[in-house]
């Protein structure tokens, strides 16, 4: 491997992936269903203990299949920037473990239009009339948080 392009990683301790978490506006969300995966960008909002999702939801939907199959699902948000230096990176992910929740009806009531709409970027409708989608937030309850990042993000 003397000539495969490599960066060395360090571990982030619990501070520094929350603020990652909670400074980025999306990531991926990975759902399992038997012996099959499904992962979907979506926008969250994490507020330094708790983490949500704003999902665009239709009854049938594959999303919601998954999402009622999987006992643990992942999420990850991540980033890369190009440095000066030839073949560097400034690099880091956060990878999070758990599960995701309904909301209470208090919770639910929290997140009024005006509320989604400052936590959360735009939502992005597919081939559908927005009067098909319910607009639908979850909490996802965090079991892990890992964060790694290359020495040069650490600048």
């Amino acid at each position: 491997m003397e000539h495969v392009h490599y960066a060395y990683t360090r571990g982030m301790n619990d501070d520094e992936a929350a603020e990652r978490l909670r400074t980025a506006d999306s990531g991926v969300l990975s759902l399992a269903r038997d012996n099959d995966a499904y992962a979907l960008p979506l926008a969250h909002y994490y507020d330094g203990e708790k983490l949500y999702f704003r999902l665009g939801l239709r009854d049938e939907s594959t999303k919601r299949a998954f999402w009622d199959a999987t006992e643990t699902a992942c999420y990850v948000v991540h980033d890369t920037d190009p440095t000066d230096e030839p073949q560097e990176l400034d690099s880091w992910s956060v990878v999070v473990t758990g599960r995701l929740a309904e909301l209470s009806e208090a919770e639910r009531e929290r997140f009024d239009t005006a509320e989604i709409n400052r936590r959360f970027t735009p939502i992005r409708v597919f081939d559908e009339a927005i009067e098909a989608v319910d607009i639908t937030i979850a909490e996802f309850e965090i079991r892990t948080m890992t964060g790694r990042t290359t020495p040069a993000a650490d600048r």
